[in-house]
């Protein structure tokens, strides 16, 4: 040892987790165009089961499938019975795949479609504010506007690249 230090091997000495190895790039670019031609040919043929999709609507995040019903705290425009496309598409998923927007999905590759089913208020909440010994009551009642949907479609098209 010319000038150099040896240190032992000690768990000090390295860091406690496997040294990862990176896959290499032409392999890793193989295997990322099998998986897009297999995903693909999944949707072409409709061999997919049923969709469940992740949409980021009145400022909330909601998991949904066909058939299901929102109820949501907000003023929405549309009037019951209309038909409305939820355009905000953070993840699609089925049994074989999941897709996942980076934040989100093209409008091109999956639509979402659901109808205002009713539009109403919600119950009564009540806020009572009142202190000891100095006559001081105030109440409020507080009601909320409340919009249920119903999720018609969830539908993706085969064009992934």
């Amino acid at each position: 040892m010319a000038g150099g230090r040896l240190v032992a091997k000690t768990s000090l000495s390295s860091p406690p987790w496997p040294e990862v190895k990176l896959p290499d790039p032409v392999e890793e670019a193989k295997h990322h165009a099998e998986v897009v031609r297999k995903v693909n040919e999944m949707i072409a043929a409709g061999q997919y089961g049923r969709l469940f999709a992740v949409v980021h609507f009145a400022s909330k995040q909601w998991k949904i499938t066909s058939e299901d019903l929102i109820m949501m705290d907000n003023v929405l425009e549309a009037e019951c019975g209309d038909r409305i496309r939820m355009e905000k598409v953070l993840l699609v998923g089925a049994d074989d795949f999941t897709l996942v927007g980076r934040p989100l999905l093209g409008k091109e590759l999956v639509r979402v479609e659901a109808t205002v089913i009713e539009k109403t208020e919600s119950w009564p909440k009540i806020n009572m504010r009142f202190w000891r010994r100095h006559n001081y009551q105030r109440k409020r009642i507080i009601v909320n506007p409340q919009v249920v949907l119903r999720i018609n479609t969830i539908e993706i098209f085969p064009c992934l690249s």
